[in-house]
């Protein structure tokens, strides 16, 4: 029987989710970043998903949580450091529906309480809004290398409640 209102939910992320979040990293970036990025660079991006055993030490590394649809992971964001979101993806399938939205409201208040005065992400140019709407600031434009591709992307900042940034 179809659900009027799908569920979302969040949980910490498993070993076991690593197959599936490499397939979320990899799918968000192909659909969702088409229009920002040329082939190439976009293949360059997927590629840090290819080691799967290195992905999933990539997201061990840092406080992890996967948001969940109806129980089936949708999307995950990685806090590393303490203050520093290194991933945040959802499936295309998703976007816009507020799996991000719980994702970085979740990882902003285990930062606040854990102590960080700000949270900053490099964001790429088409996830650029989603955090400044959300109060995020920039701060300055980036070049990163991946492979032989450069890519561009956003330092943004955001002040934790009650917190004044370091």
């Amino acid at each position: 029987m179809a659900t009027a209102h799908p569920e979302l939910g969040l949980r910490p992320v498993l070993p076991a989710d690593t197959p599936v979040l490499a397939e979320i990293f990899r799918a968000s970036i192909e659909e969702l970043a088409a229009d920002d990025y040329s082939e190439a660079q976009l293949a360059a991006w997927m590629q840090a998903a290819e080691d799967e055993a290195a992905f999933g030490a990539r997201i061990a590394e840092a406080l992890a949580l996967v948001v969940t649809l109806n129980g089936t992971p949708v999307g995950f964001v990685t806090l590393a450091g303490g203050d520093t979101i290194d991933l945040l993806y959802v499936h295309p399938g998703v976007a816009g529906m507020g799996a991000g939205g719980m994702l970085i409201d979740a990882v902003e208040k285990l930062a606040g309480a854990r102590g960080a005065a700000k949270l900053v992400v490099d964001a790429s140019d088409n996830a650029r809004g989603f955090f400044e709407k959300r109060g995020y600031v920039a701060q300055r434009r980036n070049t990163v290398l991946r492979g032989d591709e450069w890519l561009a992307n956003t330092t943004l900042e955001k002040a934790l409640a009650g917190k004044a940034p370091t």
